[in-house]
Order: C-alpha cells, then sequence, then structure tokens
C-alpha cells in the first residue's frame, strides 16, 4: 500500500476516491521509581514509534476494507499529555491508483 501526505502520487493516477480512512492509537508512558531524564525521554521516544505504527497498521487496514491500495493526503497528529499519555492520530483519503 503507498502511503503518502501529497495529494497525488508520481507516475500514478487517482482512478478512484474511496473515503478518509483514520487509524489512532493511544499508550500510557509508565514512570519507574529511579526518575532519569535521558531514560525517561528515550522511553517517551520508543512508545511514540510504537504508537505511530499502531495508528499507521490501523489507517491501512481501514483503507484495505474500502479495497484501496492508497492513502493520499495524509496527516499525522501526535499529542503527549502531562500524564504522559501517547495518542497518535493519522487521517488520509483511501483512493484506488494505477
Amino acid at each position: 500500500m503507498i502511503l503518502t501526505t501529497t495529494n497525488s502520487i508520481e507516475g500514478f493516477k487517482i482512478l478512484e476516491y474511496k473515503g478518509i480512512v483514520s487509524g489512532i492509537a493511544v499508550n500510557m508512558q509508565k514512570m519507574s521509581i529511579s526518575f532519569n531524564m535521558e531514560k525517561y525521554y528515550a522511553g517517551i521516544s520508543e512508545s511514540m514509534s510504537q504508537v505511530k505504527e499502531q495508528a499507521f497498521q490501523e489507517l491501512q487496514n481501514h483503507a484495505r476494507k474500502l479495497n484501496a491500495n492508497a492513502v493520499v493526503g495524509i496527516k499525522v497528529d501526535m499529542e503527549v499529555t502531562v500524564n504522559n499519555c501517547i495518542t497518535v492520530s493519522v487521517t488520509g483519503t483511501a483512493v484506488s491508483v494505477a
């Protein structure tokens, strides 16, 4: 599946717009008893990567259900709350390209 933040894919023609799809994933970053800023930021970074991957997998699953082979115009929104809750939301338009 082709994923892009642009509205078109060079070398491909959009044949059909299938609809808007999204993927959302949330993860709670666990705090350790011995608080270390370096470990804390490394943990946040690792968790964010995992949550982002989950959100993109969900986006692709929704696009496949619409028989799409690409998602264009993807927007990614990442947020870490005060409570260390990591939320990633990805939204785009599922399309058929050839």
